[in-house]
This record gives C-alpha cells, structure tokens and sequence, in this order.
C-alpha cells in the first residue's frame, strides 16, 4: 500500500472543478448523460463531451458495464473525461466485484495510453447503482494499488469524494 500512498490523493469536493489531465465519469451504458456524477459532468463540460458520446454510441452502441471510452474534456479543467460504467448493485453475486475493477483498470489503462499524469476518479456505482459503499471503496482501492504496482502512469490519482461518508470509509482503508 506504500507505493498506492505515495500516489494517491482523497478530497471531497466537486470532480468538475479539480484541475486534472483525466476526469473519470460514473458513465451510464449509453454515454448521453444522466443523473449525479455523469450530469455534473455533461453539464460542466457543456456540448463537446455530449457530440463525442454521441460519435462512439453511433460506432459502438455505447459502452458496456465495466468498460471505458475517452471523449474531449470540453470546458472542464482537464484535458479529457473517461467515461467509465459501473454495475448495478443486484446481490453480489452477478459479477459486480469484477466489473467495478474493471472501470478503475480500464481507465486507469486509458488515461495512461493518453500520458495522463494525474486523474480523478468518483465513487463509482456507489450512487443511484446502489453498490455498498464499504465494498466499491475496498475494491477500488484494491483495483488501483494492483494497477500501479506495476505501471508508472498516472503519477497521481485524486479520489473524489461527494460527500463525508465516502471520504471517512476510504481514509480508514487507505491507513490500514
């Protein structure tokens, strides 16, 4: 966990407003915005991010729960948003462990590929998708120290957190 410390950032406040080169955005499947996470960012970022979702729904019908696409940033302080889609929460028994790792790999992978050296993530699929917050937050953290164990891109990840709830749940796992 020493070299995820050394790397990682966790805050609370508003995702649309920390200067980042990557903003990861609780997408839904069919990228054309929505409610929390995903509509603070559409609106933020304003038309652009909207045309580009567009573009990769006509090429490939969206994007699939534990994928990730990559639009333009539009006018949010970042350079791009990875749009990434997490599972809803059914039981725990429907893969969804595997699925929510994926988003934080996938787009760790792809800010990456883009030479992202810092991004930000939000609490994926803990929202309106009903994943308990205990479990995204222990996978997530897991899903992040196996990634940069082993690459050196981003340097830095800011978690961010909506609310206290979240961020008190991440503190106590990451000094464990």
């Amino acid at each position: 966990m020493k070299n995820l410390r050394d790397r990682l950032e966790l805050t609370i406040g508003d995702i649309t407003k920390i200067p980042v080169d990557a903003i990861v955005n609780a997408a839904n499947r069919s990228l054309l915005g929505g409610g929390g996470v995903d509509g603070a960012i559409h609106r933020a970022g304003g038309p652009a991010i909207l045309e580009e979702c567009k573009k990769i729904r006509a090429a490939r019908g969206g994007c699939d729960t534990g994928d990730a696409v990559v639009t333009t940033a539009g006018l949010l302080p970042a350079k791009w948003v990875i749009h990434t889609v997490g599972p809803y929460w059914k039981g725990g028994q429907n893969s969804e462990a595997a699925l929510l790792a994926s988003c934080y790999r996938k787009s760790l992978k792809l800010a990456a590929g883009l030479g992202c050296e810092n991004i930000s993530f939000p609490n994926i699929s803990t929202g309106v998708y009903g994943y308990p917050k205990e479990a995204a937050a222990s996978i997530a953290l897991d899903a992040i120290a196996g990634y940069v164990a082993q690459e050196t891109l981003p340097s830095k990840i800011i978690l961010v957190c909506f609310d206290q709830e979240n961020h008190s749940i991440l503190q106590l796992l990451i000094n464990q």
